[in-house]
């Protein structure tokens, strides 16, 4: 029953969600809303199967936080490839680093190699037992210290499953 609700819950906040984006794009004449009523429809149907509602808390009240910290790495990402780029001397020693993610395998790991694939230098490139494989410019950086820290700032917002 509870699986039911959440499912509802989901349906809902999404149908209203893309009505509201179609209203906002399209506006509310009589015509419009009719279609947009269908349309939403359609795309919550759709993003439904897609992409199942999954029953992972979220805490709200931690994603400003968590928004920051992604613009933030965001800029230091680009200013890294940017110095690298007009600094060739550079010394690169390319490698994989293999990093045991806490999150089971699921939505919760995908949200954190997305967020991870903005640290500079690494980006995500295998998924397994092991862990998450991350391809880096430099394997002599910090680099599985900087995805603890992302780990653990992802983690306010989107609890593991050892901390509900």
């Amino acid at each position: 029953m509870r699986k039911d609700r959440g499912s509802m819950r989901a349906a809902l906040t999404r149908g209203v969600a893309f009505l509201v984006l179609w209203i906002v794009l399209i506006g509310l004449e009589p015509v419009d809303l009719a279609v947009g009523v269908f349309v939403a429809a359609a795309a919550t149907w759709t993003s439904l199967r897609l992409l199942p509602p999954w029953s992972q808390p979220l805490r709200l009240a931690a994603l400003p936080g968590l928004a920051l910290r992604f613009a933030w790495q965001s800029v230091v990402a680009g200013i890294d490839v940017a110095r690298r780029a007009f600094a060739p001397r550079l010394r690169l020693r390319p490698g994989f680093v293999i990093y045991p993610v806490r999150y089971p395998r699921g939505p919760a790991r995908n949200t954190f190699a997305s967020v991870t694939s903005l640290l500079p230098g690494t980006v995500p490139a295998q998924d397994d037992e092991e862990g998450l494989h991350y391809h880096c410019l430099d394997v002599g950086q910090p680099v599985a210290e900087q995805l603890a820290a992302e780990e653990d700032a992802l983690s306010r917002a989107l609890p593991r499953a050892t901390e509900r």
